[in-house]
């Protein structure tokens, strides 16, 4: 299946407000980046869990007819801030923080494409995606190739993993290397479709 076909048609079909599936992939996508977000920001699971449903209820119903152009910027800086106000929301009113999230977006707030405001969901991001390409890789690797790969990211020296899976030096070179360079691929092309505006689609 075509990433790029995947991931634009889900985009439209989220904005069309009536396909549920695509909603329901659209929240198992990014649920996991806003959870992991709040929880790095000192939140209890349970209290970011309960960001996590505000978030997605407010996106649900900000998205619909949502058109998305260049001079507002990037889409993760727009989820970035809504995912900072549900977090200041709550540390405000944590008894009934459950209330209409701001889901505008200002061209004033993001007008150069960029908010280095905040490091810490800069690196969520990153790593959002590393786990949406590793994702795909588990899909479509053998798992010995994944297993491998994962043990070399792990720190695991190139020999230790060779004698592991009674195989080559060289062709453990040779698994990280193609996964690797497919993992490159696969978070590029995650990163362009996200901050591709709807005028060129």
């Amino acid at each position: 299946m075509d990433i790029d076909i995947t991931r634009i048609s889900l985009l439209s079909r989220v904005r069309s407000g009536t396909d549920d599936a695509a909603w329901a992939e659209f929240e198992n996508r990014y649920r996991d980046l806003v959870l992991r977000y709040a929880l790095a920001q000192g939140v209890q699971y349970a209290d970011a869990d309960d960001i996590c449903q505000v978030v997605m209820i407010s996106l649900a119903k900000a998205l619909r007819g949502f058109h998305y152009t260049s001079e507002r910027g990037r889409f993760r800086n727009y989820l970035c801030r809504v995912v900072r106000n549900a977090v200041a929301r709550f540390r405000s009113r944590p008894n009934s923080f459950a209330v209409s999230l701001d889901i505008s977006v200002d061209p004033a707030d993001d007008a150069a494409g960029n908010d280095p405001g905040d490091v810490l969901w800069e690196q969520e991001w990153v790593d959002h995606h590393y786990r949406l390409a590793l994702r795909t890789v588990r899909e479509t690797f053998d798992r010995q190739s994944v297993e491998i790969f994962e043990r070399l990211v792990d720190g695991q020296a190139v020999g230790e993993v060779a004698s592991k899976y009674a195989t080559t030096e060289q062709a453990v070179h040779k698994i990280k290397q193609r996964i690797r360079a497919r993992m490159a691929e696969l978070i590029a092309a995650q990163v362009r479709e996200e901050e591709e505006p709807d005028e060129l689609r």
